[in-house]
């Protein structure tokens, strides 16, 4: 079986380290990957959609894994992130005017940002997760999370710069990490100031069944050695994002599917289900 290959593409300012497999001048499919994740949360699909005649591309986004991290927040807009994947499909796939992309979390909002961007470069797109918000022209995210879900909701306590990561140092990257995973609560996620996710400090945290401990070191080694940093300047570019996004208000998306019984992590949870649906979904084009 061909194995996973994995390169380092420079792009739009920075080293890119990107995972492929598939034969050369098959339809591309990019995946991207959401927070806190890497190029490896695509596992499953690269090797059945590759399998089914597609060439699977997932990199590791800017500031993930063993991909450059620029330091300020402020390069991690929407138009930063884009544009280090439009570069990436100029060097892995020139001869390909439009591609297949599927996003997860973050990689949803990224992913309906390049279709908005550039929808010369997208043939068709499958988004786990993250419903479309269309975009509220009146009030900026920021304010509308604080007023729905109080200042104590996850993306609200990820604005200031240096207090989640105390915090999160606090407790430690195999916890942090740990909880996000696990998590399944419907409701939103929220991170009172000095109290983590709710639990005491020596409790046990079991990994979901779909993530093997060998599995979740992958993620461990990258996060322990990069931090957390990167991921949450993304968040940190929402309301920035929202006026950059002015042109593009009332868009909208036509076709959605609900999966039952499954919680935020459904590419790996249920990999078969959701590979059939990519699958199903990308042969119409």
């Amino acid at each position: 079986m061909e194995e996973i290959r994995h390169r380092t593409v420079h792009v739009n300012g920075i080293d890119m380290h990107v995972a492929e497999k598939g034969e050369e001048g098959a339809p591309v499919i990019l995946f991207i990957h959401g927070f806190p994740e890497l190029w490896y949360s695509w596992r499953h699909q690269i090797e059945a959609l590759s399998a089914l005649g597609y060439r699977a591309v997932a990199p590791d986004l800017r500031g993930y894994g063993d991909t450059e991290a620029p330091a300020t927040a402020a390069e991690y807009t929407c138009l930063h992130v884009v544009g280090d994947l439009v570069a990436l499909l100029d060097a892995v796939a020139p001869d390909q005017d439009k591609i297949f992309v599927v996003g997860h979390d973050w990689g949803a909002m990224i992913a309906w940002y390049l279709c908005q961007f550039r929808p010369d470069r997208v043939k068709a797109l499958v988004n786990l997760s993250i419903v479309f918000n269309p975009r509220n022209p009146k009030r900026k995210p920021l304010e509308t999370m604080k007023a729905f879900y109080g200042p104590d909701y996850y993306i609200c306590r990820f604005q200031e710069p240096g207090e989640i990561e105390d915090e999160f140092a606090r407790l430690g990257t195999e916890t942090i990490l740990k909880e996000f995973y696990s998590y399944r609560n419907p409701g939103p996620l929220v991170l009172p100031r000095g109290k983590g996710f709710g639990h005491s400090p020596d409790a046990q945290i079991t990994l979901p069944s779909w993530l093997p401990e060998e599995e979740f070191n992958y993620y461990y080694t990258k996060y322990e050695k990069n931090g957390f940093t990167p991921g949450i300047n993304y968040y940190r570019n929402i309301d920035k994002n929202w006026e950059l996004t002015a042109p593009w208000t009332g868009l909208q998306i036509k076709e959605v599917v609900v999966m039952e019984g499954v919680a935020h992590f459904l590419n790996q949870e249920k990999p078969d289900e959701i590979n059939k649906h990519i699958y199903d979904f990308f042969q119409k084009f």
